[in-house]
């Protein structure tokens, strides 16, 4: 038995390294995986485009305007003079923000009066208009707490408000997203190439030849799926050095845990590549069902999209989701130094829908063999 899986294995790497497609999808995908979601996909805020509008024209208003600047999260590319130009560089989209300083700015801060600072956003993007107003919102209150008088309207209560981000402390959006590259270059991998590289076998006739051999279909089934899962390890360790060596991204927790979970989560992926290979009669078939599969995995995993904020039916369906649960273990071991105390739950449930997954296609292929 071990021998026959062992020429199988043999003959899989052989055809898999001559088609120029199936490196592509082992060493190229990969990489544009990682540069789009370490460099394109990112959340963070900077160079807000703004236009400030003061009438006060004095040391203490430029000096609030030049914080502002300073912090890297707004860039002041206009200075107007009527409120009508900042409607209209806003209707155009050429700024995010606007800041107004009303005469008396400096006067009312001197004599002790409460000073007034207007910021205009576009509300266009909330998440972007947000995440302004909030740097705007602390950048002038510690310019007022600077100053020892607090009198600036900003917020009506007498709070102190001191913040510390555990985990990510510097709120790098990539720290968040690149981890989560390794989950889908596995399952993006090794779906393709185990639906494609069965499906192969049967558009070309070699699958009549293989099942007049020797061989049984569990050894079938092991030579087929044993170098797709060192081709997931191989993508595991080529994106966790990546991130590690050029994306600067912390790992905190425990390499081996890191390589039992992605064995575990290896299941579910294989077990889906199977299943895809059994309703597929062709490549291009298997690459559509492949992607069928795999965007709406992506969509409800979490990843993009809060599962809180899902419908409920929606977010049941999610339990069916390796990518739910191989996503939290990846953050909780990269970010929080997590052991298995903390992540069991995700590994057993990861584990059971593993079982599930490949006992259910490998059924289904056995009797397709048949």
């Amino acid at each position: 038995m071990i021998k026959r899986i062992r020429h199988v294995v043999i003959k899989e790497f052989i055809q898999l390294f001559r088609d120029r497609r199936m490196k592509a999808i082992i060493f190229v995908i990969p990489v544009m995986q990682l540069i789009v979601f370490g460099y394109a996909v990112t959340t963070d805020v900077k160079d807000i485009s703004t236009a400030v509008y003061d009438l006060d024209r004095s040391s203490e208003s430029r000096e609030l305007f030049r914080r502002l600047e300073a912090s890297g999260y707004f860039r002041i590319g206009y200075h107007v003079s009527s409120p009508f130009e900042i409607q209209g560089l806003m209707d155009r989209g050429e700024i995010t923000v606007a800041v107004q300083i009303n005469h008396g700015f400096s006067s009312d801060l001197k004599r002790g009066n409460q000073a007034a600072v207007q910021v205009l956003l576009d509300g266009t993007d909330s998440n972007t208009a947000t995440v302004a107003m909030d740097y705007a919102n602390r950048i002038i209150t510690k310019y007022a707490k600077d100053l020892g008088t607090g009198r600036i309207a900003v917020s009506p209560f007498g709070v102190e408000l001191r913040e510390r981000a555990w985990y990510n402390p510097e709120l790098r959006s990539k720290n968040y997203n690149v981890p989560g590259v390794i989950a889908f270059v596995i399952m993006l991998t090794c779906l393709l190439l185990t639906s494609m590289a069965v499906v192969r076998e049967r558009e070309i006739g070699t699958m009549e030849q293989l099942m007049v051999t020797p061989i049984r279909p569990v050894e079938f089934i092991l030579g087929k799926t044993i170098p797709f899962a060192l081709i997931g390890f191989f993508e595991m360790l080529l994106v966790t050095a990546i991130a590690l060596l050029k994306f600067d991204i912390p790992m905190k927790g425990s390499f081996l845990l890191l390589f039992a979970s992605t064995a575990i989560y290896l299941l579910s992926v294989l077990g889906m590549g199977l299943f895809i290979s059994t309703i597929a009669r062709t490549q291009q078939q298997a690459l559509m069902a492949t992607f069928l599969f795999y965007v709406p995995a992506v969509l409800l995993s979490g990843f993009m999209f809060p599962i809180e904020n899902m419908p409920e039916v929606i977010q049941y369906g999610t339990y069916l989701n390796p990518l739910r649960y191989f996503l939290v273990i990846i953050r909780g071991i990269f970010l929080k130094n997590s052991g298995l105390a903390v992540l069991w739950p995700q590994i057993l449930s990861l584990f059971m829908l593993g079982i599930l997954v490949i006992t259910v296609s490998s059924m289904r292929f056995r009797k397709r063999m048949r």
